[in-house]
């Protein structure tokens, strides 16, 4: 009588899966990371500064920056009560800010809003280079030389965007550099919300 043959297919193979299981899981985590990075728009992190007031973060002016001869003042909380302002945080190393420039400087010819600028660990030197360079769309640059004023306005990284509404309540955050379509499509459009309401 002669036995069945046997397969060394069972110990074996289990043990192949049970090695193979955190390789996967691993692999699937990874997956999940890469799409929540790259897969969804980082313009849409959300704020929680959205709906309440502007933080009353005072910024000392960027030194030797005039405008038709006169200083171009920091940042003062009381300037954002009476008027729809637009806060962009920006510096001359941040490559996507040189992309924007030219947009905000057109942005800034609506008369029915101020622009305000943070600027972002920058040199004075390289601040008013790029000013010089681009123009200069601000009304008022606040020198945010080690972030905390940033870091109080929950801001991500440069450039970050908001749309201040006339009672100094924080209406939109934009993340990322404004471009020629969110421009006309979101920033815009926020800005003409701020503009018909009260707020």
């Amino acid at each position: 009588m002669t036995a069945p043959p046997t397969t060394s297919d069972g110990p074996p193979r289990r043990w192949r899966w049970l090695v193979a299981l955190p390789l996967v899981g691993f692999m699937a985590v990874a997956g999940l990371f890469l799409l929540r990075l790259y897969g969804g728009d980082p313009a849409r992190i959300p704020s929680a500064l959205i709906g309440r007031p502007a933080p009353q973060t005072a910024l000392p002016a960027l030194e030797g920056l005039t405008h038709n001869g006169a200083p171009v003042p920091g940042l003062d909380p009381a300037m954002f009560k009476g008027k729809v302002s637009v806060v962009n945080v920006w510096a001359s190393w941040c490559v996507p800010c040189h992309d924007e420039a030219p947009l905000l400087t057109a942005l800034a010819k609506d008369t029915r809003l101020q622009i305000v600028g943070m600027n972002y660990k920058d040199s004075p030197d390289n601040a008013r280079r790029f000013l010089g360079r681009y123009g200069n769309p601000f009304t008022a640059v606040g020198v945010d030389g080690n972030g905390r004023g940033s870091i109080e306005w929950g801001v991500y990284g440069v450039p970050e965007t908001f749309v201040v509404g006339r009672d100094g309540t924080i209406l939109y955050k934009l993340v990322g550099p404004v471009t020629p379509t969110n421009l006309d499509s979101v920033l815009k459009v926020e800005i003409e919300k701020a503009l018909r309401t009260g707020s």
